[in-house]
């Protein structure tokens, strides 16, 4: 606890661009076009509050703790509310709404094809990219697929989550239980052995190490489906918890977390072995706020631990979109470092260019947001106040019109957060969000909802690329007529992951 009322701490008394903490006598070392390795490690449905380095009371991370002590921590990063929204804004440097991506389902999951993703821009200096796990940017057509958008090595399961055969996973995933399931790996469907989380990082450390020996600079993208529900780990990790009286789902939960860890930390001694802890820097982060709520231990109902925000998955309150951002490059990144400066997923694109060497592309639908390289190598630099939109999106199910949906939304600066248009709030001072200041401050409310209807009308064109087009039934996605085809023709493989 001791951590995290040191890390709140600073997060609610600082103001926009302050220094953090940055440690004296480390080096401001360049980073534009060093061209590192780069690691990005991506939980599904993991909050702020769901480690231990912040606070919470039952989970063990130590390995994330010690990565998270060493690394520079983005204090006030935003995502969205939901999972495909985010990778959308990662992959295009846009919001959402502005590459088409208004839903995780009903083909409003599909990335548009105007877009030219950051690993499209990277492989062009010379990168080459894979993806272990989750995609869930369009699974209705191989246009659509990562083999497509940017990515040689391509580990992948379907729809939003594993199991989900409805939305376009493979039949047979929802029987398996995140256990010994069927993965695209490339062009061919294999069948894997083992839990999701451990496969992922097998096939990721493999990959790394062959592109390490051939000397071929890359990114790996280790988009993982834990701790996305419904709720299974290995046993071992579950055992901890039933010992402690938590309730089946809460166990089983908070296991897939710690398996997370131990694989994390494997991650991390690999590196350290193959000596390439100074050529890559890591990141660790979270897709969206915690989807966990009230559970039971010993029979006493608990609230999940959220790092006092207010607000999970799927909410606009700013626990649903601020999320843990670890970055760490052994030598160049500072130690032990936060940045409280306002960033977000939309940065990742100029950032990765500008660390690659990489032109950042002309497309149709071009990156916006702001490259993070300034703020890596010296947290104190001048970093201008900016406006964050944030919608829920997904119109058309459970009775929610657009009309409705258009207000289901929030707009961030670095002090200010409006919420569904009308409440305001300090959320550097007040992170649970109990204190309205719409009445005190009218100005600010008129501006930022001027700004977000402005914004609004822009994002109505992209949007029309997804909308109202018929949902593909259970069998007609592209992943599922693979797997039949396949079956029929020659069988689906075994999967065996190299040691790496």
């Amino acid at each position: 606890m001791k951590i995290l009322r040191k890390w709140l701490t600073k997060i609610t008394l600082i103001t926009a661009c302050l220094p953090a903490g940055a440690q004296e006598g480390q080096p401001s070392l360049p980073l534009k076009a060093s061209r590192p390795n780069i690691v990005y490690v991506l939980t599904d449905d993991q909050g702020m509050g769901d480690l231990s380095c912040m606070g919470n009371p039952y989970l063990k991370t130590p390995n994330i703790d010690a990565f998270y002590k060493k690394s520079t921590r983005f204090t006030q990063f935003q995502v969205n509310p939901t999972c495909t929204p985010t990778r959308a804004a990662l992959m295009s440097g846009r919001p959402p709404f502005a590459v088409g991506v208004s839903h995780t389902i009903l083909c409003r999951e599909r990335l548009a094809l105007d877009v030219t993703t950051f690993p499209q821009a990277i492989q062009k200096a010379g990168y080459k990219n894979g993806i272990f796990g989750k995609w869930h940017l369009g699974d209705e057509g191989e246009e659509y697929l990562p083999n497509n958008r940017g990515f040689d090595e391509v580990f992948i399961h379907g729809a939003g989550g594993l199991g989900q055969e409805v939305f376009g996973d493979f039949i047979g995933n929802k029987d398996a239980k995140y256990f010994d399931n069927l993965i695209l790996h490339n062009e061919t469907v294999v069948k894997t052995k083992g839990f999701c989380t451990d496969v992922f990082f097998q096939a990721a450390l493999g990959w790394m190490k062959e592109q390490i020996e051939a000397k071929q600079p890359y990114f790996s993208y280790i988009s993982l489906n834990a701790p996305h529900g419904p709720f299974f780990a290995p046993q071992e990790n579950i055992k901890r918890f039933k010992d402690l009286g938590f309730d089946g789902k809460a166990a089983a939960r908070y296991g897939m977390i710690e398996n997370i860890d131990t694989n994390f930390g494997l991650l991390m001694k690999k590196l350290e072995e193959w000596n390439q802890l100074e050529n890559t820097l890591v990141i660790f982060m979270t897709d969206n706020g915690m989807s966990m709520g009230r559970f039971k231990v010993n029979g006493k109902q608990e609230t999940a631990f959220n790092a006092h925000m207010k607000g999970t998955k799927n909410s606009l309150w700013e626990g649903g979109t601020r999320v843990p951002s670890f970055w760490y490059l052994k030598g160049k990144t500072k130690d032990g470092t936060d940045i409280p400066a306002l960033a977000a997923d939309i940065d990742f694109y100029k950032t990765f260019c500008a660390l690659t060497g990489a032109k950042v592309p002309e497309s149709k639908l071009p990156p916006g947001g702001r490259s993070l390289l300034p703020l890596l190598e010296n947290p104190s630099a001048a970093w201008a106040d900016r406006t964050l939109f944030f919608n829920k999106g997904r119109w058309g199910t459970k009775g929610l019109t657009k009309e409705k949906a258009k207000f289901v939304c929030a707009v961030r600066t670095q002090k200010w957060r409006l919420v569904h248009n009308e409440q305001l709030f300090d959320v550097n001072n007040d992170l649970m969000q109990e204190n309205d200041l719409a009445a005190k401050h009218p100005n600010v409310v008129a501006k930022l909802q001027k700004e977000y209807e402005d914004w609004w009308q822009s994002v109505q064109a992209p949007l029309a690329i997804n909308e109202g087009l018929k949902t593909p039934k259970q069998g007609d996605y592209f992943l599922q007529i693979l797997q039949a085809k396949q079956l029929k023709e020659k069988g689906i493989p075994s999967w065996v992951p190299e040691t790496p």
